[in-house]
């Protein structure tokens, strides 16, 4: 395992605009705030997801779109740089009108509604490609492999 400590900078509370993608809306909220490295928690309704499921075999993502309202009973995720752009990585558990759920790392999403809560770090974190699991992941250090 690889760690480190990280230091409180900042707290952000927002509402998400109806109409707007989910994650873009927490990639903006860190754009305005200058936010390189953060961890969030939000909540809302949604109209409709696209969900993401990597399979660790074939080292891919398959998509899965859901085209109808749901209740995002929780959502967690971070944000760093990829690529130079901030990212926020989101994963959610979305909930049906029979409370069924679905879950998996959520790409994208049409708010109804939601809110959200940033704690923004002092230091950045950046993501680079890691070989062995071919996803994009934290660089803590200059120590870390490929």
């Amino acid at each position: 395992m690889r760690h480190r400590e990280v230091e409180t900078e900042a707290e952000y509370l927002a509402r998400m605009e109806t109409g707007n993608d989910w994650r873009e809306e927490i990639e903006t909220l860190a754009d305005r705030e200058e936010v390189d490295a953060g961890w969030f928690a939000a909540m809302g309704a949604v109209r409709a997801a696209e969900l993401w499921f990597y399979d660790q075999r074939e080292k891919e993502y398959h998509a899965v779109e859901f085209d109808e309202p749901l209740e995002v009973a929780a959502c967690v995720g971070n944000v760093s740089l990829l690529d130079g752009e901030r990212f926020a990585h989101t994963h959610a558990v979305l909930s049906r009108e029979n409370g069924q759920s679905v879950a998996g790392h959520l790409d994208s999403a049409r708010v109804f509604a939601g809110e959200v809560y940033l704690r923004s770090f002092a230091e950045p974190l950046e993501r680079s490609h890691h070989e062995r699991t071919d996803l994009d992941l934290w660089l803590h250090d200059g120590r870390d492999e490929p």
